[in-house]
């Protein structure tokens, strides 16, 4: 639960998308919950406030007063919604979410108390997961700030690092690697399998195994297979199968394994 301070901040968040989503209830589960959320449309608005109970709108001039205001929006809007939000909020904390914008973009755009509060986790706003055992990162423009974003994530996550905004890149084109790509490697499979009429489900245990491995193991000590092993004779032999696109992923993958497997 949060602390009697955190929970006496007036909390407003500015986006209903994914990330905005799982936040908003997020604190709502830890009876912190926003005094309102805003979007650009009203439907998307709408639909965020009426699932965590709060008041919405779609101009920022018209949202209340506020202590503490969460911009979530996609990169490319950001920078112009911070400038209305500074104008609104002169005195307010404003932060934002997104893992590959600086925090001194808040700066830039008028604000005067500003940090940033990234949560590491893919969310989808049609299944929320909790954020409790998320590591959120947070950042500050100076101490007092940096306490007041503290507490405020640790309401929401028992996890809560500081991380700079060079660091924060990193970690942001890691999760690309760690997700995304891993997300299109499921997809190529699944279409694999389907070309010759095989159930993608079939390779649900193995996914969920190699995750569950890489909380016990390090990622090197976890890999398996042919180019694990240096089998040339089954490498070549996969790489037939398929067209020269997937081969071609199929042989920098593996060369990248035996390169750090020597």
């Amino acid at each position: 639960m949060a602390s009697s301070a955190v929970k006496n901040k007036r909390i407003v968040v500015v986006g209903a998308g994914n990330m905005a989503t799982a936040i908003a209830v997020a604190l709502v589960n830890a009876g912190n919950a926003p005094v309102a959320v805003w979007s650009r449309t009203a439907e998307s608005a709408q639909m965020l406030a009426d699932r965590v109970g709060v008041e919405w709108c779609c101009d920022i001039d018209a949202l209340p007063q506020a202590d503490v205001v969460i911009i979530s929006v996609v990169d490319s809007a950001l920078r112009e919604v911070a400038v209305k939000v500074a104008d609104k909020y002169p005195d307010a904390i404003i932060l934002h979410t997104a893992g590959s914008i600086p925090m001194c973009a808040l700066q830039e755009c008028g604000a005067k108390r500003f940090g940033v509060l990234y949560p590491m986790q893919t969310v989808n706003k049609n299944s929320v997961v909790s954020l409790d055992d998320v590591t959120v990162f947070v950042e500050a423009c100076d101490d007092v700030v940096a306490g007041e974003v503290e507490a405020l994530a640790r309401t929401i996550s028992k996890k809560v690092v500081y991380a700079s905004s060079e660091q924060r890149c990193y970690l942001h084109v890691a999760a690309v690697f760690a997700c995304n790509f891993s997300n299109a490697v499921y997809n190529m499979a699944a279409e694999l399998l389907e070309k010759h009429g095989l159930p993608f489900e079939a390779m649900l245990p193995l996914i969920d195994e190699a995750a569950r491995k890489v909380h016990r193991m390090s990622p090197p000590e976890a890999q398996t297979g042919p180019a694990r092993r240096g089998d040339a004779n089954v490498m070549n032999a996969h790489k037939m199968m398929l067209d020269d696109e997937l081969a071609n992923i199929y042989e920098t993958l593996s060369d990248y394994i035996m390169r750090r497997n020597r």
